[in-house]
């Protein structure tokens, strides 16, 4: 590995944990003790930033979750109890049914994209109709969204991202479903939805199952870490559905010999079938029931798509610097952290003491080359920023490194 320049390397002189970290719990309780509506704003506090313990951070992390999902059971009870979810002009009207008996860790939940596109509402309507019971798990709360618009790309838009997130975090914390247990599906064209879906939304899912659907012009390297499976049927020639099918097999597996603990897929061409397989693309359902989601890998490849992110797991980066389709790929090792990425591009490594330990130095490097040796410190204030920005336990950081990714020798 090459050094980078000085100019380049920082070294973090952060102190330990100081005496201030249970002060600062007694004061973040006495903040949350006060009305939502009244309360200033915590980054703003003393507390908020203070170095925290790890035992002190694993408690803040608790008590600001516990503060979350106790004002949206308040605040979204009425969109859940009317079945639609509202964001940003958009609203996204949903079904659901309940099956099997509730695990003790909470339930799964498996959302279902319904096929159609552009075509008169009435058509789409009967496509949501007919989602609502194409597919039924053995356990986990089955919802069938409606599409908010009667566009060609009505599962891929812009939009679907947050409705999709809100979605999410309302049926974890009103239906107590297990974020680590929730599969996206689709027939049709909400399989074409699932196709641009997954790979950008990766980090939500456990699996993603494709039922007759086209990736268009979508990459497969984001589905490293989710289980991704696709189903086609041979004769189903329309958009080369079949032939992307097979292609996409072929890719999948490049990946995964490349890469053998990722990329975990199963792709089935059914014999002598068309567009509608006589459900025996159902068979996906159980496979993906198989999987649950790891939060926290120790690799990432984030490839964004037309559809910008700014975090993905435990790497961000600013919107501004994710045109033009840009890929890194990350490791994290013991106290060590690798980038690979286009050079210029600032990116945040957002750690937790799951993903390493931050009583010690912790390393990062970009293109080859030691960007950061030190030591971070963990703080209520970005605990509770990456609570509202992910709205998921598991996605809550309570530190983080900014690197700017140097040119390759």
């Amino acid at each position: 590995m090459k050094i980078a320049p000085a100019y380049l390397l920082l070294l973090s002189t952060l102190a330990a944990p100081s005496a201030g970290s249970p002060s600062a719990l007694k004061a973040l309780a006495r903040h949350l003790a006060l009305p939502a509506d009244k309360r200033p704003g915590l980054a703003k506090q003393p507390f908020s930033t203070t170095p925290l313990s790890k035992a002190d951070a694993a408690k803040a992390q608790k008590m600001l979750w516990a503060d979350h999902a106790e004002r949206l059971r308040v605040s979204r009870k009425a969109e859940m109890q009317a079945k639609v979810t509202k964001l940003d002009g958009h609203a996204m009207q949903f079904e659901l049914f309940v099956y099997g008996k509730k695990p003790a860790n909470g339930r799964s939940l498996f959302i279902s994209l319904h096929g159609g596109g552009s075509a008169p509402a009435r058509v789409n309507d009967s496509q949501w109709n007919n989602q609502k019971r194409l597919y039924r798990p053995a356990e986990g709360i089955y919802v069938a969204p409606r599409a908010p618009t009667n566009t060609w790309n009505l599962w891929h838009k812009g939009h679907i991202d947050g409705l999709l997130d809100r979605l999410i975090e309302n049926f974890i914390v009103l239906h107590d479903v297990n974020p680590n247990r929730v599969y996206l599906m689709g027939f049709s064209a909400g399989g074409d939805g699932v196709f641009q879906l997954a790979p950008r939304m990766a980090d939500r899912f456990a699996a993603a199952a494709i039922m007759a659907g086209h990736p268009n012009e979508t990459s497969p390297a984001g589905l490293r870490n989710v289980a991704f499976t696709l189903h086609m049927g041979e004769r189903d020639s329309r958009y080369n559905r079949n032939k992307v099918a097979a292609s996409w097999k072929i890719r999948l597996a490049g990946l995964r010999k490349a890469d053998p603990k990722g990329y975990p897929h199963h792709v089935e061409i059914h014999r002598g079938l068309g567009h509608w397989m006589n459900r025996r693309d159902a068979v996906a359902v159980p496979w993906m029931a198989k999987h649950t989601r790891n939060p926290l890998p120790d690799r990432i490849v984030w490839k964004q798509n037309d559809v910008r992110h700014s975090s993905f797991y435990w790497l961000a980066s600013p919107l501004n610097e994710t045109a033009g389709r840009p890929q890194l790929a990350a490791t994290i090792e013991k106290q060590g952290v690798n980038i690979e990425g286009p050079p210029g591009k600032t990116v945040f490594v957002r750690l937790n003491d799951k993903l390493a330990n931050l009583d010690e130095a912790v390393t990062v490097a970009g293109n080859g080359k030691k960007l950061f040796a030190g030591k971070t410190k963990r703080t209520i204030a970005f605990l509770s920023q990456t609570l509202t920005e992910r709205g998921d336990f598991h996605l809550m950081f309570s530190a983080q490194i900014e690197v700017k990714l140097p040119v390759k020798n």
